[in-house]
């Protein structure tokens, strides 16, 4: 089989430093736009009243296991493409990427007929009465017919970001940011011919500033990166394709659906505390997606980054990459924290004129801010495991922090001391975590390059 050969990508020889600003640059721009996309969701459905802003809470959980599901597979495709890159093998990194997007367009039929059909049961299980339920039905129900324009522009922008192009994914963000923000009071509040939706409305917002999303990066795939081919779709090519991202895509998957079962544990016990805390909580959420979005910027960047450099046998860039990205996201969650602290009140105020979700927005926002640091470092360990191939790895730290900490611990803490012990027992999981990641992606990354070392001093004997 013939392959096009080409010289070293760029990831792999430009000073380490500069190479990851030159590429969380771009992507800051892009997380910028789309936390600002959920913001504006967020803030104009809050205009609707309590409510609404709780059937928004609720869905929250549910939509992230879409959007997981879309990381898992996205994750999976950047990182076969980013070695293939590194190697210098671009045929196959093209058969990769085609056979990634029949992937994903698969799973997205079986999720909408699921989803759909479970919509009540799911949510009841969650905790939602009736006065919420038809507010999520809704919601739920576009959402569900528009997963597919989730799922492949998301799949997609990890696949160019594989080939070190990290501008264009951003400029699709922002271009699907601005126009949510367009669309949602249009179709929230009504505008000429367009009656008012309400909550619904928020959901066909996002659905067609996805669609929009998906056709550009679509275009900027097959047309800009030549990365799709229809020639050769042999089931035997299909199959192996699969297998190598399933490798990497079905542990990140599981990493990831464990995140939102966490947050519909935690939705539940919120629930018992009443719809406001519900409501402060899916608030918080989005600001803390907006929080992240500077330290998620350099995390995105890291997975190829991570990937090429492996894909080409350099440890070292890797190592050195990694000490950067720890570094700074520990100094900056120190930052976010201290400015939650002090301006928590007025950020509450922002999303709701009730006193008792800003109060409980108020306590969410000087208690777990504090973990903010360790939870970018233990997230950036999940990077490293998977970029270097050891999806078992990630899956198991990520296991470790969600099934021994962050669930045990917000169970005791709510048993104990109610609310404000749902909030402590998320902070001590993330800097347990932290803690652990740090150390165990120490140790691989020494096991590696100890091994290198070793397979390099038989060669040279």
């Amino acid at each position: 089989m013939s392959t096009e050969t080409k010289p070293a990508p760029r990831l792999t020889r430009s000073p380490v430093m500069g190479t990851l600003v030159r590429m969380a640059v771009p992507m800051l721009g892009g997380t910028f736009a789309m936390n600002a996309f959920n913001l504006a969701d967020t803030w104009f459905v809050a205009k609707l009243g309590t409510v609404p802003l709780a059937a928004m809470g609720f869905s929250f959980p549910v939509v992230m296991v879409l959007i997981t599901l879309s990381l898992g597979l996205g994750m999976g495709a950047t990182t076969v493409v980013s070695h293939a890159m590194g190697a210098g093998d671009q045929e196959l990194a093209k058969r990769l990427t085609t056979h990634a997007i029949i992937l994903c367009i698969l799973v997205v039929v079986f999720v909408s007929v699921v989803g759909l059909l479970t919509i009540d049961p799911v949510f009841r299980m969650l905790g939602a009465g009736p006065e919420v339920m038809p507010a999520i039905r809704g919601y739920m129900q576009v959402w569900y017919c528009g997963v597919v324009f989730l799922v492949i522009p998301m799949v997609a922008n990890n696949i160019i970001r594989a080939t070190g192009d990290m501008v264009r994914p951003s400029l699709i963000m922002a271009v699907t940011s601005v126009l949510n923000i367009i669309l949602d009071p249009i179709f929230i509040f009504g505008f000429l011919f367009i009656p008012a939706m309400g909550i619904k409305g928020a959901a066909l917002a996002t659905v067609l500033s996805r669609c929009v999303s998906c056709v550009v990066a679509m275009w900027f795939l097959i047309a800009k990166h030549d990365l799709v081919t229809f020639e050769k779709l042999y089931w035997s090519n299909i199959w192996r394709s699969w297998k190598n991202i399933l490798r990497i895509a079905l542990p990140s998957c599981v990493t990831n659906i464990l995140m939102p079962i966490a947050g519909g544990i935690i939705t539940y016990l919120l629930a018992q505390h009443g719809p406001a805390a519900v409501a402060a909580s899916g608030v918080a959420g989005r600001l803390e997606m907006f929080a992240f979005m500077v330290p998620m910027a350099l995390g995105i960047s890291l997975v190829p980054f991570v990937g090429q450099n492996f894909g080409a046998g350099r440890l070292d860039r890797v190592k050195e990459g990694m000490f950067y990205g720890n570094t700074f996201a520990f100094g900056y969650g120190i930052f976010i924290a201290v400015i939650f602290w002090i301006f928590a009140p007025q950020l509450g105020g922002l999303f709701s004129d009730d006193i008792e979700v800003i109060a409980i927005l108020t306590e969410y926002l000087r208690i777990i801010p504090i973990g903010y640091g360790l939870l970018e470092v233990q997230r950036y360990s999940g990077f490293l495991m998977n970029g270097i191939n050891m999806p078992m790895h990630s899956l198991g730290m990520n296991g470790i922090r969600i099934l021994l900490f962050l669930i045990p611990l917000s169970l005791i803490g709510n048993s104990w001391f109610g609310l404000i012990g749902v909030f402590w027992g998320r902070l001590i999981t993330d800097v347990v975590s932290g803690v652990i990641g740090i150390v165990w992606s120490l140790a691989i990354l020494r096991r590696l390059m100890t091994r290198k070392e070793l397979e390099k001093s038989e060669a040279v004997g």
